[in-house]
């Protein structure tokens, strides 16, 4: 089982999406895929229970340790989302499990600062620090013709001490699917394929790292 887990301290930053867009590539792809979610807002608990009967189904799980200790033995793929705010005590249930740790940031000076200091924090924490996890930011809500998002890209491989997996853009499909219990990797049309190739470089760096 390869488990993903998605982390940040600053909230809206796009875990959700993350979480929710991954399970469906799996899905998709044929593999067994769990969430368990341990964020107060259930977000990605709420979609998966929303996914239509046309798509392949998601087993999503409320709740931290108790989720866990609840995912079936032969799930493949099983992402975890966590509340915004957390530190290393709150990570602690998860970080032994997680074969990679996706840190989502925005676009912001706000953001930035915010997610910068979590960063320092993960770094510190021992298995990551032995490179035991794997850790790499997803730069989210991108608007690649402004120079605040550019701004924001070069300022994080200047200061990160992680790389950057991805660049996703903004798009509003995320907002429409996710009302769904869709993601993108559910349909196959011309406009969605194109926001499907924004993927594949951090699906490439998961898959180096199982």
């Amino acid at each position: 089982m390869l488990t993903t887990l998605v982390a940040c301290s600053k909230g809206g930053c796009g875990k959700s999406t993350l979480v929710t867009q991954l399970a469906s590539h799996w899905a998709q792809a044929g593999q067994r895929t769990a969430i368990v979610d341990a964020d107060k807002q259930h977000s990605s608990f709420h979609w998966a229970e929303l996914r239509p009967d046309n798509v392949p189904g998601v087993l999503a799980l409320e709740g931290g340790r108790r989720g866990l200790q609840r995912v079936p033995a032969d799930t493949q793929q099983l992402l975890i989302d966590t509340p915004a705010g957390v530190g290393e005590r709150e990570l602690e249930p998860y970080l032994e499990l997680a074969n990679v740790l996706l840190v989502p940031v925005l676009p912001s000076s706000f953001d930035l600062d915010a997610t910068l200091r979590f960063l320092d924090e993960l770094k510190a924490i021992n298995r990551i620090k032995r490179g035991k996890l794997p850790v790499a930011l997803v730069a989210n809500r991108l608007k690649p013709w402004t120079h605040a998002s550019q701004d924001a890209l070069t300022r994080l491989a200047e200061e990160s001490p992680f790389p950057i997996a991805a660049q996703l853009r903004d798009s509003q499909a995320y907002v429409l699917l996710t009302a769904l219990g869709k993601g993108i990797f559910d349909y196959q049309s011309e406009q969605v394929r194109n926001h499907q190739q924004d993927w594949k470089a951090l699906l490439r760096w998961i898959k180096r790292h199982p």
